[in-house]
């Protein structure tokens, strides 16, 4: 639900807020550890840039800064362009752009340096249906690929189409993590789950 520590546990994740207690470690490294970025593209769920730049220019400077090659730079620079349908504003400035077009874009800068994990906050808040659909394949594309994406959203359904396990926060605590199948067992669906695990922990009757 709204409020429930999604976006702080991203951030925890991160290494933008220290938890009070345990650690975050991401392919044997602590997350504090700089060496853990270059495994890690991340979406914040409000993207802030240097909205001066173009599209083209902040896709370079991210692959410059995370060493990438010039060849590189360019074809994924294009690709991913291409495939979030931002092609024809790649050389308008981003304070130009639609909050639609601001998200695609920072899913962009997110993914520029082809990451092993995917840290994705909301990514399709502020999104219309076609814009909704280009993030979604592309999510479900990096899945098939052998990524890690791990994103947080209070959509059920797209939870539900995108997911392979989810997990469920109630007021800053785990109530369930695991497989959808396991949640939706003896349910209708992952609404109805939802809501009884919810209703559950709250102490009322689902």
């Amino acid at each position: 639900p709204n409020g429930a520590g999604k976006s702080t546990v991203i951030k925890i994740m991160m290494d933008f807020i220290r938890p009070d207690r345990g650690r975050i470690t991401i392919k044997g490294l602590t997350v504090a550890d700089p060496a853990v970025r270059r495994h890690v593209g991340y979406l914040p769920e409000n993207p802030l840039f240097y909205d001066h730049l173009t599209a083209e220019e902040l896709l370079r400077f991210a692959g410059k800064a995370a060493e990438m090659n010039p060849g590189s730079i360019r074809s994924r620079t294009e690709e991913l362009l291409q495939r979030l349908d931002l092609s024809h504003a790649a050389r308008r400035q981003i304070r130009t752009y639609s909050k639609g077009m601001t998200q695609r874009i920072g899913l962009a800068l997110a993914l520029v340096h082809d990451p092993e994990i995917c840290i994705l906050d909301e990514p399709m808040s502020g999104l219309d249906p076609l814009g909704r659909k280009l993030v979604a394949d592309l999510i479900a594309e990096l899945g098939r690929s052998g990524r890690t994406v791990f994103f947080s959203s209070h959509i059920l359904s797209d939870i539900e189409r995108l997911c392979d396990r989810v997990g469920v926060l109630h007021q800053g605590r785990l109530l369930f993590s695991g497989g959808i199948s396991e949640l939706t067992l003896g349910t209708e669906d992952l609404e109805s789950a939802f809501i009884a695990l919810i209703k559950r922990d709250a102490g009322e009757t689902p």
